[in-house]
């Protein structure tokens, strides 16, 4: 989960967030990247570059913030560092720097920055990478540019803005060295934060825009950071505690707020009392006074209260909204049902619970094939929300592969009728149709026209014959699933004055579509997806013939950053259960896709005889 806590280092607090790296959880990572100005993308350095390292540097970037790099177990066997940053250089950039080196063999870390020379390091030397800041840095100011070019030496606590100029441009991502096992670097760490990264008044301004003429028209919105103007605030997660209720973590932008705060949220005209207003070190929540521009804290108690909500004081300020988060297209599904009938509306309840805490987690119902469907980042991921929703909630689900959205349509035009006679005694039913179907273009769902001349049908029941016609493209003609693409043209039929009734002619429209259907050439139609694959170069061969054994193909292929391939291709969705595991497998983890709907077409005939035959109508009473 992301967790938030803070430290008080040399007078000043530092507000720290900690993201779940593992790629499944991406949702909970991208959510901290609108509360800070910096992020520090940690680095095994038996690993090396790992797919969460370099979606975090993307992400980082393209939010305009501030990077650092820490590799961390600087003093584990068999290390290549020298090897390892020139691969940090190739992917991310030769603006990735060390700031300073491993020395006697990762037992402690010497300054490149303050220092202009030191002692022995394990690879490298102090002198040369003093050299390679100093330039990366000057070249971002032009009075310095001169003054160094003239040889001037600056002293580093000259080249203080210049730094923090260089680390917002992302004209600088500076590196560090650490072992979290025995604490080597990590003071280093924490005293570069406090002396060299930006505050909040210091870095990027938080991408907030204003409304003005509605969302298609936004323009950009600069908070101030004073805490005497009004409030602006940031929902940046939100859970529900079994004890607690909702908590909203929070980060103020500019105004102070106070347990007494009226706050509004969002567009809404409605406001709030705060009430409740906690300081946050990880789970512990210490309830506070008031908190101002920078700050980090949570709002308990809020029902309302959504992630990504702009809260703020004044109603002038309704239109605020933060640049949406480009959180990774939710591709892996599961179809879930309750295991103990009547708890229904307590699934519905809590996955609207965990959907409001995970951006990553999306919740379908389908109306075509009756299924509640979640969706999220990958297999782990949708484990760990089953296993909340069993711990936590204590509620007990079913869950499989969400059924495949097949249809039904026609191929060529037919005539179908039946007449439909019923005596039970005492009144009977009759009533016959006769009617036609015809082909529609991909995509033009159904019409239905009434020709019936001279009242062979009385106009009275024609609607009933076309209820009986609508039945069957829900229930489907020939496999079970929804009929699409089809005119059908009632054009005679017979009815009796006294056992001409309602229900007689929705059967025996049912009955008259099924038989023309069924002389139309009926096939089953799968659903095509447009997939958007990103992977490694090595990768592209592997991916491709995937993609093929798959019955799909590629369309497109491009560049999509430094060693990266964007390939587009299109597949069948049946094909694609397990699709992301593969390209895991095959890319080592460093592959991802988002895929859409594109189009139906006929099914292979060896699929349409398995569904055709698996299909069991109903029976008729």
């Amino acid at each position: 989960k992301l967790a938030a806590a803070r430290l008080d280092q040399g007078g000043v607090r530092v507000q720290l967030l900690d993201t779940p790296g593992f790629p499944d959880f991406a949702g909970q990572a991208m959510a901290a990247l609108d509360a800070v100005e910096t992020i520090v993308t940690v680095i095994n350095s038996q690993n090396g570059i790992e797919i969460s390292a370099s979606r975090a540097m993307l992400w980082a970037q393209t939010r305009k913030l501030c990077r650092v790099i820490v590799i961390n177990r600087i003093d584990a066997e068999r290390l290549n560092l020298p090897q390892l940053l020139e691969d940090i250089q190739s992917a991310f950039g030769r603006e990735c720097l060390p700031v300073n080196l491993p020395a006697d063999e990762g037992r402690q870390v010497v300054d490149c920055f303050f220092n202009l020379s030191g002692a022995a390091t394990d690879f490298g030397s102090v002198e040369e990478a003093h050299r390679a800041i100093v330039e990366q840095i000057v070249e971002v100011d032009e009075t310095l540019t001169e003054r160094y070019l003239n040889g001037e030496e600056i002293a580093p606590e000259l080249l203080h803005d210049a730094f923090e100029s260089a680390l917002r441009e992302g004209h600088l991502v500076p590196i560090l060295f650490t072992s979290a096992r025995t604490g080597v670097g990590v003071q280093a760490l924490l005293d570069f934060i406090v002396r060299l990264a930006p505050n909040s008044l210091e870095g990027n301004p938080p991408l907030f825009e204003k409304w003005v003429g509605g969302e298609n028209s936004p323009e950009p919105f600069r908070v101030s950071h004073s805490p005497d103007a009004h409030v602006i605030a940031h929902v940046f997660k939100v859970e529900v505690d079994a004890y607690m209720g909702k908590i909203a973590t929070v980060r103020i932008l500019q105004g102070t707020v106070t347990p007494d705060s009226m706050l509004f949220m969002g567009e809404s005209r409605k406001p709030f009392r705060v009430a409740h207003l906690y300081s946050v070190q990880g789970k512990l929540l210490t309830p506070i006074d008031s908190a101002g521009p920078g700050e980090i804290c949570a709002i308990t108690k809020v029902e309302d209260i959504i992630f990504d909500a702009v809260l703020h004081d004044a109603p002038e300020d309704a239109s605020i909204h933060f640049q949406p988060l480009p959180i990774p297209h939710a591709v892996y599904g599961l179809a879930v049902r309750v295991k103990r009938r009547g708890e229904e509306q307590k699934l519905a309840e809590i996955l609207h619970r965990l959907s409001l805490e995970d951006p990553g987690l999306h919740v379908e119902n389908d109306p075509t094939t009756h299924e509640i469907v979640i969706r999220g980042q990958g297999e782990l991921h949708l484990g760990r929300i089953l296993e909340r929703m069993s711990a936590l909630y204590k509620l007990e689900v079913d869950s499989h592969p969400p059924t495949i959205p097949y249809r039904e349509t026609i191929t060529h035009g037919a005539e179908g009728h039946h007449r439909h006679k019923k005596q039970s005694g005492g009144a009977g039913q009759f009533g016959e149709v006769f009617l036609r179907v015809q082909p529609l273009a991909r995509g033009e769902g159904f019409r239905f026209k009434d020709e019936v001349k001279g009242g062979a049908i009385p106009g009275v029941f024609i609607p009933a014959v076309e209820k009986g016609v609508r039945e069957v493209l829900g229930s489907g003609a020939i496999a079970g699933f929804p009929v699409q693409d089809i005119e059908v043209t009632v054009f005679d039929g017979k009815t009796h004055p006294v056992d001409g009734k309602e229900i007689a002619f929705v059967t025996a429209g049912r009955k008259a579509f099924l038989a023309a259907v069924k002389d139309a050439r009926p096939v089953v139609l799968e659903p095509l997806v447009d997939l958007e694959i990103t992977v490694p170069d090595y990768a592209y061969g592997d991916v491709s013939g995937e993609i093929s054994s798959r019955r799909g193909q590629v369309t497109n292929t491009g560049n999509a950053r430094a060693g990266m391939i964007a390939i587009n291709a299109r597949a069948p969705l049946s094909e694609l259960s397990d699709f992301q595991n593969r390209l895991k497998s095959i890319t080592g983890g460093q592959g991802s896709y988002t895929l859409t709907l594109s189009e139906y077409e006929p099914a292979p005939p060896t699929v349409q005889h398995q569904l055709m035959a698996a299909f069991k109508p109903q029976e008729d009473e």
